[in-house]
């Protein structure tokens, strides 16, 4: 990688494991732009961020607003004119109020107002934003996407009744992160010629909001896959994903 100060966008990272995405970038000398719903929650974690010596940037970004989508991508332009990291790690669970309370399959249940929300801020507002900062991106000397999926977008494990996921399912969530896996592998490949690495992580099950109290993992590891791929070098993967070392199947 190159010793050039490098710039990183992380969107919903006024907390949880976007908030750990960023600080852990930043404590590598990289300039990070917090992206979050307010101005208010981006602009106080980015000098939460300053306070400990970090250097830190922020803009607003609400996924389901295409204006906040083009202003970032302008204000990323205006002030730096590249972008060397982008993560996009915003998104939401709304099939259940808590990930970790109920299992069961709500396919049948599903409104389609709930499929094509869901699908707005999982899917749709990933891929206008990241398509509006690729010229920014293919101007870096190593330019890293990493979409921030699920374990639970992973068909093979959701058909395979000996996958562990068999009897997990929540179809809008888990749709909308199976579509953004595609685009991984996609538009990895669009760029298979070129410097940018594309590729999918699954965080784990992490104490978030999302996640609730039960799961097993912090903010802090649930960071550290999107970190570790952020971070890689010439000759890491690119169309993949992963948790932490482990290659997850699609």
């Amino acid at each position: 990688m190159t010793d050039e100060k490098r710039v990183s966008f992380i969107t919903g990272a006024n907390r949880g494991i976007g908030f750990e995405t960023a600080l852990q970038l930043a404590k590598q000398n990289i300039t990070v732009m917090i992206g979050a719903r307010t101005a208010a929650e981006a602009a106080a974690t980015a000098e939460k961020l300053r306070s400990q010596g970090l250097a830190a940037d922020f803009v607003k970004f609400d996924a389901e607003s295409r204006g906040d989508i083009q202003a970032c991508c302008d204000f990323i332009s205006n002030k730096y004119g590249k972008l060397d990291i982008l993560i996009n790690n915003a998104g939401v669970l709304l099939d259940e109020d808590n990930a970790s309370v109920d299992h069961s399959n709500n396919t049948v249940a599903s409104t389609p107002e709930l499929l094509k929300k869901t699908f707005e801020i999982n899917f749709f507002s990933v891929v206008e934003l990241t398509q509006k900062l690729l010229p920014l991106i293919l101007k870096s000397k190593a330019g890293r996407i990493v979409n921030v999926s699920s374990i639970l977008g992973s068909l093979a494990l959701h058909a395979d009744p000996q996958g562990g996921l068999y009897d997990s399912k929540y179809f809008c969530y888990d749709t909308s992160k199976a579509a953004l896996n595609s685009f991984t592998i996609h538009l990895a490949h669009a760029l298979k010629d070129t410097h940018v690495k594309v590729n999918s992580a699954h965080p784990g099950w992490v104490k978030t909001q999302m996640g609730g109290a039960s799961a097993t993992m912090t903010a802090v590891d649930g960071a550290k896959t999107s970190v570790k791929l952020a971070l890689l070098n010439k000759d890491g993967p690119s169309g993949k994903f992963y948790h932490l070392d482990d290659e997850l199947p699609w």
